[in-house]
């Protein structure tokens, strides 16, 4: 269990912005389902099923940019603490420049 206590305090800021895009997203499957169908019932379970499903998925979205984000800070580091050859030169001139 303190297992995922830990882990649940690490993605701390993840959770809770995956909360609340799930408690939005419910309020909106409900309201579309309940105007498409007019069946109370089938709204409601529509509404809680796939934002469920979207809100697991969403959160594992998250997880892999961010992982994405640090393997590309860590390649660029790496590229930078070596010689750079005129391509990568040029390249980062471009870069600067599209920045600007």
């Amino acid at each position: 269990m303190s297992r995922i206590r830990a882990a649940a305090q690490r993605h701390m800021p993840t959770l809770a912005k995956t909360g609340s895009y799930y408690v939005i997203h419910i309020c909106v499957a409900a309201l579309v389902a309940y105007a498409v169908t007019g069946n109370l019932l089938a709204s409601l379970t529509l509404s809680l099923l796939e934002p469920t499903v979207q809100a697991v998925a969403f959160f594992f979205h998250e997880k892999a940019w961010e992982r994405a984000l640090v393997r590309r800070g860590t390649a660029q580091a790496r590229s930078s603490s070596s010689a750079p050859s005129a391509s990568s030169a040029t390249r980062s001139t471009s870069t600067l420049a599209l920045k600007a």
